[in-house]
């Protein structure tokens, strides 16, 4: 964002006030040399990081500020602040007085970043104390000693003159042992944002409130009907429970005008806990029951009617479980199929936060880490449907000769929109809330900049968007929620939705050049996730595919893994290599356990004594549900001595059912003697191979040759019987022709007696017999 110049229209303070304050300098200058003069003498000490030495001059009592109300005071209120001093010197300091002072209006954004950033007081830049009787008197006070202070000044009494920001001290004035006279000893500064009245041009700002968290939802889930689902811990609970952070986001947020940014995946896993849920021991291989129900429904419930009383546009889905961006651009891209991941995460996340809160969700918002960009992550954001992308202003940096903060939307070439919010208004809630001086001076500094940002330019009005950091403290929520309260007067500021801040009119002079990709930020470069996790992401991926062709009731497994690994992609796991790489093991070993319960049974070696036989495969399958579309295959390793069917191999159709084992009959050839390597393999309808192939050896141990000459022998002499009894009756026919008939003792005509039809010699049967082709006993029935 540029730093804005100086704002025009800012009157002077009244002459009476400018003279009270330059008599005061003057009549200090005396003791500011003396001042200088101490501090340039002790070279020694300042070298020396003890605490003694740094415990000296406007450090030697920690001034803290931990209460300031109201924050942005208007005519006819009375400004109290409280906090503490506490003396960090060795020397006690009599004659402590605590008063507050009151320097110039400051004409920029990057005065009051400069000011921020001062340290330990500044004579003539930190102002005049207000005295009088807004002070607090201590008459002395002792090394390591802590006193409250609180100051109530009325606001005409600080005499205030132009609308602006003021910067505000509060300062403790003692005198010490070696250096007995009244000087600053501590000093602690905020800023006093003025606006005495309505503006008639506000700053129109989007305040964006995420409800993020990290993944703790599993791909396992139980083999009931409902099938239960298994958390990595339950520590999801705790930050719905009240007190917890995700309770006090919703609590505050119920209460503010903003954009809810929702991760579907933490509706989902809400969701899940208001039904019963297990959780996973610390060593991953038991689960117990889930307690959270209770505060589930409750956060859920309150979320529903929140979200149910905004409109539509007030909620914004992000692609489920929130993909990190910038890893999938940098890392992910070239890794085939992950963009389709990121397509599909997008489609699930506005599904369910349409079925769970029943709002219909904008879900074409791309919300990069940190709104960092560069050309690599516009495109894939878009390759999901994002039609905007949320960028922050120091990634798009506008150029220093810009005096003001123009709009939020910029157009980025394509047909797509970025959302730049302001960096300083973003980030000013991202340290430590959870110390009152930090959150009020956080407080202080976030309001001044917004009204800075209304008196850059105030006839021109502006859209300022602020996208604050994913994950919020309870503490950093509560510092948020104080600055957003402190705007609802709408006095300089009006809240608007980030729809309508998206199609707001572009400022011609404002950036639209999106960042190169060697300028993206090193540190966050760090934290993206590897290219091997993206393979193996898309490995369990294809694994998943194979695995539910096979399947009768695919959603069973489909919808827990698809959301499962949309998981392995989430923005939460930064800083967490660790956690993430375990969290894909564990869904890759799952699913590999559930591939295996279809699988087949190891066969021992089998014998064949004869030249055919029926050889039996079993194929076992422990899941709850049917497989189907699936074929086993045999093949005989020498086709030439066995023979499956009529041929090498034969295939036939596999269908088990759940917790079954079904036995598939295949008939044997041989043709020599000896053993033959035989496999078994299961293979899905589209011919990719299932599981482990199965091998056992097929013996042949009784077609030698001499058995084969003995057939072929006998064979031959049946033959040549056959021929000579075939002879014999035509020549006894013709014979009898020649002769005439005689007739037999009982009126028949002749033949030999005792001559039947010789018995034809059958085909060889199979040595072994065939096996029952009923199914076979129901197996054992197993968790899934």
């Amino acid at each position: 964002m540029a730093e804005a110049a100086d704002f025009p229209g800012t009157s002077p303070s009244p002459a009476r006030r400018w003279l009270r304050r330059t008599a005061a300098l003057l009549a200090g200058a005396p003791l500011l040399t003396g001042m200088l003069q101490l501090s340039a003498a002790p070279t020694a000490h300042a070298a020396a990081p003890s605490a003694a030495a740094d415990a000296t001059g406007s450090n030697t009592v920690d001034v803290s500020l931990n209460k300031l109300t109201p924050t942005a005071p208007s005519d006819g209120d009375t400004l109290t602040v409280s906090g503490t001093v506490t003396n960090e010197g060795k020397q006690t300091v009599a004659g402590a007085t605590v008063g507050l002072r009151l320097g110039p209006v400051l004409n920029g954004r990057s005065q009051i970043d400069s000011a921020a950033k001062r340290t330990g007081y500044q004579s003539g830049a930190d102002g005049t104390e207000v005295g009088g009787k807004y002070v607090k008197k201590f008459s002395k006070l002792a090394p390591g000693i802590r006193q409250d202070f609180s100051i109530s000044v009325p606001v005409k009494a600080l005499d205030l003159g132009a609308d602006g920001v003021y910067q505000l001290g509060v300062s403790l004035t003692g005198r010490t042992t070696t250096q007995p006279w009244s000087q600053v000893l501590g000093f602690e500064r905020t800023f006093l944002p003025w606006q005495s009245g309505g503006t008639g041009t506000k700053t129109r700002t989007t305040y964006l409130w995420p409800l993020i968290s990290t993944a703790h939802l599993t791909a396992e889930t139980g083999s009931d009907e409902q099938q239960t689902p298994v958390f990595t811990d339950d520590d999801l609970a705790k930050e719905l429970a009240p007190g917890g952070r995700l309770e006090q986001m919703l609590a505050l947020g119920r209460q503010l005008d903003v954009t809810w940014v929702i991760d579907p995946d933490l509706l989902a896993s809400v969701d899940a806990m208001t039904r019963n849920y297990r959780v996973q021991t610390a060593d991953g291989k038991s689960t117990t029951a889930g307690k959270g129900q209770a505060v589930a429904k409750d956060w859920l419930n309150k979320l529903e009617q929140t979200v149910k009383d905004k409109q539509d546009k007030k909620v914004v889905a992000l692609p489920f479980a929130d993909p990190d961006l910038a890893s999938l651009a940098h890392n992910g891209k070239t890794v085939t199929g992950s963009l389709g991941q990121l397509k599909d995460a997008t489609d699930a996340g506005a599904l369910a936060v349409e079925s769970i809160l029943h709002v219909k969700p904008q879900s074409d918002f791309a919300w990069p880490v940190d709104g960092a960009l560069d050309p690599s992550i516009v495109d894939v954001s878009t390759s999901a449907g994002a039609h905007t992308v949320i960028a922050r202003s120091d990634s798009l940096r506008d150029s220093s000769a810009l005096p003001y903060t123009p709009n939020a939307a910029r157009p980025i070439g394509g047909g797509t929109t970025a959302v730049v919010a302001d960096a300083r208004l973003s980030t000013a809630f991202q340290g430590d809330m959870t110390g009152a001086e930090n959150s009020t001076l956080a407080v202080q500094q976030f309001l001044a900049q917004s009204l800075m940002v209304t008196l850059q330019d105030p006839d021109k009005q502006r859209t300022v968007v602020v996208a604050p950091q994913r994950m919020p403290s309870a503490s950093q929520a509560q510092s948020m929620a104080k600055a957003l309260t402190a705007l609802s007067d709408e006095r300089w500021s009006e809240p608007q939705d980030l729809s309508a801040a998206a199609k707001a009119k572009p400022d011609p002079r404002a950036t639209t050049q999106v960042p190169s990709t060697g300028a993206y930020p090193a540190s966050l470069r760090k934290q993206e996730l590897p290219k091997s996790a993206f393979k193996s992401i898309q490995g369990t991926q294809n694994k998943l595919n194979r695995f539910q062709t096979i399947l009768s009731e695919p959603d069973r497994v489909i919808t827990p893994f698809g959301r499962a690994i949309d998981r392995e992609m989430s923005t939460s796991w930064r800083g967490r290599a660790a956690e993430a790489a375990t969290f894909r093991e564990g869904v890759e070993n799952y699913l590999t356990t559930l591939v295996k319960q279809v699988a087949l049974i190891d066969k021992s070696d089998a014998k064949l004594s004869g030249r055919s036989a029926t050889i039996p495969v079993t194929v076992q399958n422990n899941l709850v549900q049917d497989v189907d579309h699936m074929v086993l295959r045999l093949t005989s390793e020498n086709p030439t001595r066995l023979k499956i069917g009529d041929k090498a191999y034969w295939e036939q159709p596999v269908k088990v059912a759940g917790g079954h084992a079904q036995s598939v009959k295949f008939t044997t050839t041989a043709n020599a003697n000896g053993p033959v390597p035989v496999y078994a393999q299961l293979y899905t309808e589209d011919g990719q191979p299932y599981g482990k192939p199965v091998r056992f050896d097929v013996n042949v141990t009784e077609i030698t040759l001499t058995v084969m000459l003995v057939i072929a022998g006998g064979v031959l002499l049946l033959v040549l019987a056959g021929f000579r009894m075939y002879t014999q009756r035509k020549r006894a026919a013709r014979q009898q022709a020649e002769d005439g008939p005689e007739d037999g003792p009982d009126g028949e005509s002749g033949t030999e007696s005792g001559e039947d039809d010789p018995e034809q010699p059958s085909d060889p049967t199979p040595d072994t017999a065939p096996e029952s082709t009923d199914p076979s006993d129901t197996g054992e029935r197993v968790d899934r």
